[in-house]
């Protein structure tokens, strides 16, 4: 390390230059990101249910909804219901809606005389309160809208649109939103849906982006200015966390990728770990800056860059190789996440060993700080507290090891208690406008997470149809499922406006191909064709069964999921299954697999990094219990205060890995280089203490003091993700100046074992 030194105090104008260009050049790249809130392409196109997503929308559109719900004490009165018509009337007309839906637009098919007449939901506006009743009636008895577009207490009412394919959401939302103001009214509205929770996250995740990082970069600065008290402490680690930001934010439109509502956390992570390895630099040059020292700045910048390189070297390396066992995660924004994370860590791993002693070899010397590592005297919060850790370790280790381990061994008892939930809606705290819609649209109109089962036929024999409406029966019976929408519920519609109460085929599929067809024709010949749209192909070959679900936790969704796909499996006329529950089913599970693999990936690269590095398997073990301490406690913590693992609290392991192993290198290189010197373990480890554990503990808080930036998040997940890492990073500095010093104490390691006096 001391060539590398060198080669930085020689070619420092021209390390200083290319670090500054290259970060301009990536900067100018950000002015051509883009964001996408869409959580469903999150996932790998070619997934199962992704596939069939595509297939079901090709066939018969789009499946998602956009709501505009109405909710008063009564929606069936004159006031409500020429708003609800207005919208409805204006929506028909809006760029990218294929289809709306209302209690204007749905039908109710009824029998007058001998003819068929196929009539919307709600004919007239009432006027008295008898038409009001007479309506309300006609509602409760029409299974095609009640409980869908109004609910069964009459205090809500939808209208129901269904975008284009590939309509971008904000155009929808937007003139939504603008029919909403332009038709103002007395009930509440609201907005809903999933495009319209797109264009949320879309906006939470742009006001993120410009408020977390001003944000982690005011508190970093805060806490540098604290521990160092010189400015020159301040603002060179920050120049490198800027230059690590920038650069790797560019990356992202030039690989042609989009910001997500993972990739936000990027530049709060890289605040958090990019200036640990300056933070490290400027303890030691403040150590070697004693009062009446004799160095030159251009001397003192050697010794940090030489001193420190391989230590930081190893610590950047092992970081990196936790991020890019991201890739192991199905989810494209982690593994994004993982290789744009790499990138920053590698460019400050870069900016600390050259660029900070380039430019501190430039700057005139600081006045000297007395610090824990360079004063005898018993000063200072962080010096006592330096000693008092290294009396306990040394003294009292068994009790530390066993007190550490019990605490473990009790929080980790959480994990059974864990549990995984991707819905959308949680990224929401409570009284949200799209949490309130969302529930209010679950419990009042069956839901908007769709699910659709595909056939494929002849749908104008009986025999298929009566599967259908035999299916569609069995899927309302469960308590999950808030609507459901088939060819055969229309047929069986017809069969009430054809037959009596008391007749045979009353409520029921026609027995012959003939007559079904006849109902069919009736129907096409008294109602609207685009009616059917939604339910049936052109030439009645492929049939859709819509099922809306009232709940959108996936571990929900994923058991009615599979229990729909167990009551299909022996129908030969099923083609395939899909819709957004079974995308959110899956990624339920991908974000399960993906956690564990990225993990142990992750587990495995650090521990040969170490191995080679120290030349020692015990010597790496022993640098990962602190991991897999902190692990244990992480999942424990999460299950007891029930958080849950999605698409942004799984990555927290690998992150875990890469960050929370910093602490336990430094430590023991820093005990190992003593060793080899002569000096015993137990005088190495004290020594060590007070040493490096200013450095180690500076850069542990520097890293939670920036990761407690996202608590002001606009996503729950991602505060969550803030607490939680805040807590991780506390566990592995308690794990590498307690836990691992005194394991060091009780078994002695070879690998530390004295060397020859020097």
């Amino acid at each position: 390390m001391n060539k590398l030194a060198a080669f930085a105090i020689r070619f420092r104008w021209m390390i200083i230059f290319v670090f500054l260009a290259i970060t301009g050049v990536m900067f100018m790249q950000l002015k051509k990101a883009h964001f996408n809130p869409d959580m469903l392409t999150y996932l790998p196109e070619d997934m199962p249910s992704r596939v069939h997503q595509k297939e079901i929308e090709k066939i018969f559109g789009g499946t998602e909804m956009v709501m505009v719900v109405f909710r008063t004490d009564d929606v069936i009165n004159e006031t409500t219901l020429i708003r609800v018509k207005t919208i409805s009337r204006e929506m028909k007309k809006m760029k990218g809606i294929e289809k709306v839906m209302s209690v204007f637009d749905l039908k109710q098919v009824r029998s007058e005389g001998d003819a068929m007449v196929v009539d919307p939901a709600v004919k007239t506006i009432p006027h008295t309160q008898s038409e009001t009743e007479t309506i309300k009636k006609e509602l409760a008895g029409n299974d095609l809208v009640y409980g869908s577009v109004v609910s069964k207490d009459f205090t809500t009412t939808a209208v129901i649109g269904m975008p284009e394919p590939g309509m971008p959401d904000k155009v929808v939302v937007e003139q939504l939103e603008g029919l909403i103001k332009k038709y103002p009214g007395p009930e509440e509205t609201f907005l809903g849906g999933a495009p319209y929770m797109r264009v949320q996250n879309g906006a939470n995740m742009q006001r993120d982006i410009t408020t977390l990082l001003p944000l982690g970069i005011l508190f970093m600065l805060l806490f540098l200015l604290v521990s160092f008290r010189q400015w020159m402490g301040v603002w060179l680690p920050s120049v490198v966390v800027i230059f690590s930001i920038f650069i790797s934010l560019g990356f992202i439109p030039l690989f042609g990728w989009d910001f997500t509502v993972v990739t936000i956390i990027l530049p709060v992570l890289l605040i958090a770990t990019a200036n640990s390895y300056g933070v490290h630099m400027l303890s030691h040059y403040q150590d070697d800056n004693y009062p009446g020292n004799s160095f030159s700045k251009k001397e003192i910048s050697i010794r940090m860059a030489a001193s420190l390189g391989k230590p930081i070297l190893l610590a950047g390396l092992t970081t990196m190789a936790g991020l890019l066992c991201m890739l192991g995660h199905i989810l494209i924004p982690a593994w994004q996440l993982g290789v744009l994370g790499a990138v920053g860590i590698a460019v400050a791993l870069m900016a600390s060993l050259l660029f900070i002693p380039a430019i501190s070899s430039l700057l005139p010397k600081p006045k000297p700080v007395v610090t824990p590592a360079n004063t005898q005297g018993n000063k200072g919060f962080l010096h006592k507290m330096l000693l008092f850790i290294s009396r306990l370790v040394i003294e009292k280790s068994r009790t530390v090891i066993f007190s550490l381990l019990a605490i473990t061994l009790a929080i980790s008892l959480g994990v059974f208690k864990l549990s995984v939930n991707t819905n959308p809606a949680r990224l929401y705290p409570d009284g949200h406008p799209a949490k309130v819609s969302s529930k209010i649209m679950n419990e009042k109109l069956g839901g908007f997470c769709p699910f659709s089962v595909v056939f494929e036929g002849n749908l104008k024999e009986p025999g298929l149809l009566t599967k259908i409406d035999s299916l569609e029966k069995e899927i309302m019976k469960m308590p999950e499922v808030g609507a459901t929408q088939s060819i055969a519920k229309v047929t069986r519609q017809i069969s009430r406006a054809l037959n009596s109460p008391g007749d045979t085929l009353y409520d029921k599929i026609p027995s012959s191909c003939e007559a079904v067809s006849q109902s069919f024709e009736l129907y096409l010949m008294n109602g609207d064709p685009d009616d059917l749209e939604k339910m049936v192909d052109f030439h009645f070959e492929k049939a859709l069964l819509l099922v809306r679900f009232k709940e959108m936790d996936t571990p929900v969704l994923r058991k009615c999921v599979k229990e729909i796909k167990t009551m299909v499996k022996d129908i030969p006329e099923v083609k395939f299954t899909g819709g957004n529950a079974d995308v959110f089913s899956e990624m339920d599970r991908r974000v399960v697999n993906g956690q564990f693999i990225s993990l142990a990936m992750s587990i495995i690269v650090v521990f040969f990094i170490l191995s080679v590095s120290f030349r020692s398997v015990k010597g790496a073990a022993l640098q990962t219990i602190p991991l897999l301490m902190a692990m244990l406690i992480l999942f424990g913590m999460m299950g007891f205060a029930g958080i849950e693992l999605n698409f942004t609290t799984a990555l927290l392991s690998s992150i875990m890995i890469g960050v929370g192993i910093d602490y336990t290198i430094h430590l023991v290189w820093s005990c190992r280089e003593k060793c080899i010197n002569g000096i015993d373990v137990v005088k190495a480890i004290q020594q060590t203490i007070h040493t490096s554990g200013r450095g180690i503990i500076l850069n542990a808080v520097s890293v939670i003091v920036g990761f407690t930036a996202l608590i002001f998040s606009s996503f729950l997940s991602v505060r969550f993700f803030g607490i939680l890492m805040v807590v991780i990073i506390f566990t592995c500095l308690i794990g590498g100046m307690l836990l691992v010093p005194a394991l060091c104490m009780v078994l002695k390691p070879k690998f530390l074992a004295p060397g020859p006096k020097k």
